[in-house]
């Protein structure tokens, strides 16, 4: 039985996705990637902004069409689009056999076996339920780089964020399960580990009364085979000195944080429910920056809040020329329904938001484009990524940059290189967000 799936969104929908695969493959499914050979579609959805929720719904609208110009038998949605809107889905797409929810996504087989029995359904469990499978992973990232979901769901309810109504509140992964996952990825041949959660920096807090990323850190970088750790989705103001420290002592971590802030002036912050200040942020980043030198921050914003005056966005402005941050993404404001921020009076037309965003792309690129400049000459260890097309040429990352969201560094060599092999590169060039190099 052929079944082909989807899935979209950010890396911790990929996870359950893997999650997934893995349990249809332990049942002998078989994979493909070409929507007229399946006999089984499975959608994965993302809705967390109004872009995401419309990709969605497309993608299942045109699998839907395979229903009757190819072999399909069964369509099943799942992820958190399925969540928030599992009623709609089954009425309003009718070719649709099958919605399950975020938590649900252990049952994958038994609702792929229903559905193609004829028994479409609805799967929810309870929104803060926390599925332990006991699968091995099917790796989709190319084997040498994965990542690792470490929590579940988010405490913070922020104004803008519908995350906590559809994947529940904060829950960590047991310690000793993630370190079980963290070393059969390695022996799949995974030598970098990017740990994600809706909040990383929380890590623990729930099961063993204390923040306990840095203990979990150290004993990742334990593992035989990994050679990076990268953290990602780390809230500013829960970043303590136990987390720096272990960042400073141990190799594998690599001096990389995500730090999403979205804003830097106070009174937006406070309505976005946010819980730093600017001076704060400042702090941080500057704290972080003293203690590890070479430290590379990525940070994302949100334009056209409700009410964010031209002063405001000034600011922001202003703070991002200041910090120099060396990564930055921007996002306009989308409104989402059953949110508070959706219901705020003063909301700003999306003209005004795409001006916004552009301005601080500029600025943005403008410090990015000095920043890659000041790389040329210095040597850098960059994990292989792939081959270019038809020339004698590589394409890697150094530690500075995650995958899908970063830059990367293209390395001129006749040498044979796989990818994750690890080289050590000089930087020869600089071409905008990305690096030209070549091997030492």
């Amino acid at each position: 039985m052929n079944i082909l799936f989807i899935s979209l969104g950010c890396d911790k929908n990929l996870v359950d996705s893997e999650v997934m695969l893995g349990l249809l493959d332990a049942k002998g499914y078989q994979m493909v990637d070409d929507e007229t050979l399946a006999d089984v579609i499975v959608v994965n959805t993302c809705c967390f902004i109004h872009d995401a929720k419309e990709e969605s719904i497309q993608t299942i609208l045109e699998m839907a069409q395979y229903k009757t110009k190819g072999r399909l038998k069964a369509l099943i949605v799942t992820g958190c689009l399925a969540q928030r809107y599992q009623k709609e889905i089954l009425e309003e797409i009718p070719e649709v056999d099958a919605v399950l929810g975020t938590t649900s996504y252990d049952k994958i087989v038994e609702t792929v076996e229903e559905a193609l029995a004829g028994n479409g359904h609805l799967k929810l469990a309870d929104v803060d339920a926390l599925p332990l499978v006991d699968v091995k992973r099917l790796v989709t990232t190319g084997g040498h780089y994965a990542y690792l979901k470490i929590a579940e769901g988010c405490d913070k309810h922020c104004t803008y964020c519908i995350i906590p109504k559809i994947r529940g509140n904060y829950r960590s992964v047991p310690m000793e399960r993630l370190l079980k996952e963290a070393e059969e990825l390695a022996e799949q041949g995974v030598k970098e580990l990017i740990l994600v959660a809706q909040e990383t920096t929380l890590y623990g807090k729930d099961l063993y009364g204390e923040k306990s990323l840095s203990k979990l850190l150290r004993e990742l970088c334990k593992i035989n085979g990994i050679r990076w750790i990268r953290i990602l989705y780390c809230y500013p103001e829960e970043i303590d000195d136990a987390l720096i420290q272990v960042m400073k002592e141990e190799k594998k971590i690599c001096h990389y944080l995500d730090l999403p802030i979205q804003h830097a002036n106070d009174t937006i912050l406070k309505r976005m429910g946010r819980r730093t200040s600017k001076q704060q942020l400042k702090k941080i980043v500057r704290k972080l920056r003293q203690e590890i030198p070479d430290i590379a921050l990525r940070t994302t914003l949100i334009t056209g809040f409700p009410g964010e005056t031209q002063e405001q966005h000034e600011e922001l402005m202003e703070f991002v020329d200041e910090m120099e941050f060396d990564r930055l993404g921007v996002f306009t404001y989308s409104p989402e329904e059953d949110t508070p921020a959706a219901e705020m009076s003063d909301q700003i037309s999306e003209e005004v938001k795409q001006e916004r965003q552009a301005e601080l792309m500029e600025l943005q690129q403008d410090i990015v484009f000095d920043q890659a400049e000041d790389m040329i000459g210095q040597e850098v260890l960059v994990m292989i990524e792939g081959k270019v097309a038809d020339e004698n040429a590589y394409v890697g990352r150094t530690y500075k940059d995650a995958p899908n969201v970063d830059g990367l560094i293209f390395i001129n060599t006749d040498e044979e290189l796989m990818s994750g092999d690890f080289a050590k590169v000089k930087v020869t060039g600089a071409l905008e967000y990305d690096l030209i190099g070549e091997l030492m």
